[in-house]
């Protein structure tokens, strides 16, 4: 039984880093996406369209999302190291990102709502060309879906991974985290007008409000880990100084 207790304890911390990291992923992605905020201006995009032609565009979007989102996971770090850029550094930027996002969605969402409306609706039309899946990609799922503040949060928590857990295992945490994201973005693309019909605009808003405190905690996290690894470097770095002395 002595010869299985390190493999039963590695398995046991695994589980447990895939737990705490997608604990940690999901509500980041989550709220950052905003899936029913965003199923509102959905639904105006594809207004006219046949449920099918809907559907067909839930799906291509939500499938460009995913890609969107599993590359800056998985290849955040590389990205990164290739520019030279610390994770430190990243997660000062992307909390200060997802903070002022997140600041900006509580005060005035109406702002943020049009913003986006601006974006999927192309300059005020609806997705109704004959090559209406064009859109799919640009603009539904990159920036209308998946902006720029949340590829930084997907790659601060793709490049967040703890010394002392296996990376593998908080890649898994993570990996799913965006899987079960994407998979609510396309149930609410889906049934947008369902969606709409049941929360309305105040309901949506009242979510929206909600996910955006989440959000705003999310990012102030990021940003004080980011500082508290520049302060520990910088410690670290006095304190070798003072021993070569």
């Amino acid at each position: 039984m002595s010869a299985h207790f390190p493999a039963m304890l590695l398995t046991a911390t695994a589980f447990t880093s895939s737990i705490s990291s997608f604990l940690l992923a999901f509500p980041a992605l989550f709220s950052i996406v905003n899936p029913f905020g965003a199923a509102l201006i959905f639904a105006q995009a594809t207004a006219g369209r046949s449920q099918t032609e809907i559907m067909a565009l839930a799906r291509l979007v939500s499938f460009y999302s995913l890609c969107l989102i599993m590359a800056s996971l998985w290849l955040g770090s590389m990205v990164l190291a290739f520019f030279g850029i610390t994770v430190n550094a990243l997660r000062v930027a992307g909390g200060l990102v997802v903070a002022v996002r997140a600041w900006h969605l509580l005060q005035s969402p109406e702002t943020v709502e049009a913003q986006k409306e601006k974006q999927a609706l192309q300059g005020g039309r609806t997705v109704m060309a004959p090559n209406w899946a064009d859109a799919a990609f640009f603009p539904l799922a990159m920036p209308f879906t998946v902006g720029p503040g949340t590829i930084a949060v997907a790659i601060a928590l793709g490049s967040g991974c703890p010394a002392d857990e296996p990376f593998w295992a908080y890649t898994i945490g993570t990996t799913l985290a965006g899987v079960c994201v994407v998979a609510i973005v396309w149930a609410a693309y889906s049934g947008a007008d369902k969606l709409v019909s049941m929360l309305g605009v105040t309901g949506t808003r009242i979510v929206s409000r909600m996910a955006a405190l989440v959000l705003l905690c999310i990012g102030v996290q990021i940003l004080a880990a980011g500082v508290q690894g520049f302060a520990t470097d910088m410690w670290r770095h006095l304190l070798a100084i003072k021993l070569h002395a």
